[in-house]
């Protein structure tokens, strides 16, 4: 029977995504954010899960992360784990809590069945993000998007990615191309596919993602969409009439001089992933590049925002 280590890092709300984003770069088997205020945010929303525990409204608001990695690698890979967690904290302006730091061995069985107990169906709009195990018959006016229970991209459940949906829903037309720009589980992509766009195209510089998002594709039976491994801003003959880019704010900033060239003209770019204390830094940089203010939202620490290219009118 195959064995596996489970480390599970204890942080904040705010600082959730940054964990899970350091813990990624050491494993390829799965990372998990166990945070309630998501839960809660959707729910006040009226996005909540289906099938969601009503105690979970009374829980403990710490945030635990929780990565998986191969027993014979643990020993070495903790360390440098636990060293990169010391720099984050000490690099940080974010309050990260303790991030302390808790391991035990488990087998595959369990981890498998442990890991299908935090994804639920979740309702963002018209679309239900559903785990692919789960037969969920969609209700008159729902759509479904199937994602694969052992891929930790993106699921929905986020705000940032919740937001990103939103705007997807509003702002796809049928005769739009739409850019996935850090496709990371296809999932944006893939809703914006099934919310009626022309075409699709997802990129990503991480081969693990591209994998991910080749396989939720397939799920869901996406026949207008390809995947490319690459940095878009390669490539500026890939144009597209909407972006979405759910990515950290630093680097949207540095994409923000140059990502008008994968644009059409008019075109609409949806920004997210934005701590919302860098949204106005954010905002800056794509206004100074020749974009224009659309619209913004903001989700607990977390924001998003529209831009158009050029003048609005």
């Amino acid at each position: 029977m195959s064995k596996f280590i489970e480390i599970t890092v204890t942080t904040t709300h705010v600082g959730g995504e940054l964990v899970a984003d350091l813990l990624w770069e050491f494993t390829e088997l799965g990372v998990v954010i166990n945070d309630i205020e998501d839960v809660i945010a959707l729910s006040r929303d009226g996005r909540a899960w289906d099938y969601a525990d009503e105690s979970i409204f009374n829980a403990d608001k710490t945030v635990l992360v929780k990565a998986y990695f191969p027993i014979e690698d643990a020993e070495n890979t903790l360390k440098e784990v636990t060293l990169s967690l010391i720099r984050l904290q000490q690099n940080s302006p974010l309050e990260l809590g303790s991030l302390e730091i808790v391991k035990r061995e488990i087998d595959g069985d369990l981890w498998r069945e442990q890991w299908k107990e935090h994804f639920k169906p979740i309702h963002i709009d018209k679309l239900v993000i559903v785990p692919e195990w789960i037969d969920y018959k969609a209700k008159d006016g729902e759509i479904k998007v199937l994602l694969d229970s052992n891929m930790a991209f993106g699921t929905g459940e986020h705000e940032t990615t919740s937001m990103c949906v939103g705007y997807l829903s509003k702002y796809v037309c049928a005769d739009d191309v739409v850019l996935d720009v850090g496709c990371g589980s296809g999932i944006l992509g893939i809703s914006a596919s099934k919310l009626g766009a022309k075409e699709v195209v997802m990129t990503d510089i991480d081969e693990c993602a591209i994998v991910a998002t080749e396989h939720n594709m397939k799920l869901n039976n996406i026949s207008n969409g390809k995947v490319i491994l690459k940095n878009l801003l390669d490539d500026n003959t890939v144009k597209g009439d909407v972006i979405v880019c759910n990515i950290m704010a630093e680097v949207l900033i540095a994409f923000a001089p140059y990502i008008g060239a994968n644009l059409t003209n008019k075109g609409i770019i949806i920004l997210s992933g934005i701590l919302k204390d860098r949204l106005s830094a954010v905002k800056d940089a794509y206004e100074s590049a020749g974009f224009t203010f659309v619209e913004e939202n903001i989700k607990g620490e977390w924001s998003a925002l529209v831009m158009q290219i050029g003048d609005k009118n």
